[in-house]
């Protein structure tokens, strides 16, 4: 069997699985509180011990969404250093292109 028909094989035993789950909500309950948001919710409790479960939410939605901005900018500074690192092989190639045509056609 070859990945392709795997991977279809994989999608219809996903799509009966769920087309049998009644309560989607109590199916992915242990993986929602075991999500990454559980962790802004403790974080904005420990900053904010007497605040009100409001208050909370609003400060793990902007701990959530300043985490995220941050990968998010620390990914556009690695495509960048990327990015730059291969123009200047492709610069360093060139030059040794040129010198190497320079030396053949001087002799």
């Amino acid at each position: 069997m070859d990945t392709s028909e795997r991977s279809m094989r994989m999608r219809i035993a996903s799509y009966k699985s769920w087309a049998n789950t009644r309560d989607r909500s109590a199916r992915t309950e242990k993986a929602r509180r075991a999500s990454h948001y559980t962790r802004f919710v403790e974080q904005a409790r420990a900053q904010h011990p007497g605040a009100s479960d409001e208050e909370i939410a609003q400060a793990a939605e902007a701990l959530r969404s300043a985490h995220y901005t941050e990968l998010a900018l620390r990914s556009a500074q690695a495509r960048r250093v990327r990015s730059e690192m291969k123009k200047t092989e492709q610069r360093k190639r060139i030059a040794a292109e040129l010198r190497k045509a320079g030396a053949s056609d001087a002799a």
